[in-house]
């Protein structure tokens, strides 16, 4: 199977990694150093994680971690507002021109690996969509489950709002396909929630309710279903096995970004998330190890 971009990307970070390290962090009064990690909602329980354990090992430095979106991230990190930006999606080309045009080479580190699961309320009697029906779902042509083998009744969708770079990944990946060129867009019918843990509740008590989120949101009160790359081929879950050998057709990469080389305090801290502690703490979130040791 040929791999797709954004995991080859992720096969040459991470070969590469020895070669580099992040951005700069931030020296206030006294010995107290802060780095500030902004950006992707999927990621901040993860990047929570690292930076508590990292901050019992190394006592006076503080990590701050925010959320907001994906893109909030990489505005913050190209307007000089934190230090490193965690990203669910790669930098867009727009993106990429205007933080040149600004005197800074973006530098990416993979640091986890994630599957996009697709949830439903546990009562729903469908267990496996294939990635056309999918993408017909959110852009409007199947509007009931009846359609995909469910009972008669509208189907209700949830989806991330327009910054979190989730909804970005999953329109490009899914609703087209990643095709260049491609224009669909996701139905007006669709609800856009602020985040994944939103999501996760609507679901878990809307019996008609379809949503997608990051693996490790994945939790009882929901049913994850089986996806398929196309109808007649057998449907997969979204597991650390799945998404590693490419199986599951919704893996993509967890990134962090720094402005060029990444040095000091930046770079200890992306060197713990990829030291074997913290591939560890990955899979304690429940999400997938970027780097086997």
């Amino acid at each position: 199977m040929t791999p797709r971009p954004a995991l080859v990307t992720f096969l040459l970070v991470t070969a590469s990694f020895a070669l580099f390290a992040p951005g700069c962090s931030r020296r206030e009064s006294g010995s107290t150093t802060i780095l500030q990690i902004k950006g992707s909602d999927t990621m901040v329980n993860l990047t929570q994680a690292w930076a508590e354990e990292y901050m019992k090992l190394h006592p006076g430095i503080t990590i701050a971690v925010t959320g907001g979106g994906s893109g909030t991230g990489i505005a913050s990190l190209l307007n000089n507002t934190c230090d490193i930006a965690q990203v669910s999606r790669e930098m867009k080309e727009r993106e990429i021109t205007l933080a040149r045009k600004k005197g800074i080479e973006p530098k990416m580190i993979v640091v986890a690996l994630d599957g996009l699961a697709v949830i439903v309320h546990p009562s729903n009697p469908v267990s496996e969509l294939s990635m056309d029906q999918l993408a017909d779902i959110y852009t409007g042509k199947i509007t009931s489950w009846a359609q995909v083998g469910g009972r008669d009744a509208a189907i209700v969708l949830l989806s991330r709002e327009v910054n979190s770079g989730t909804h970005v990944y999953f329109k490009e990946h899914v609703l087209r396909h990643g095709v260049s060129g491609n224009k669909e867009e996701f139905t007006p019918q669709a609800l856009l929630l602020p985040s994944s843990q939103a999501i996760a509740d609507e679901a878990a008590q809307n019996p008609d309710a379809i949503g997608y989120y990051g693996m490790g949101y994945v939790s009882t009160g929901v049913k994850v279903l089986k996806v398929s790359r196309a109808a007649g081929e057998p449907g997969v879950l979204p597991e650390i096995i799945t998404v590693q050998n490419q199986s599951y057709p919704i893996s993509r990469p967890l990134i962090m970004y720094t402005k060029g080389e990444p040095v000091g305090l930046a770079k200890s801290f992306v060197e713990y998330l990829l030291s074997r502690d913290g591939q560890e703490i990955v899979k304690r979130i429940d999400f997938v190890p970027a780097v086997i040791h």
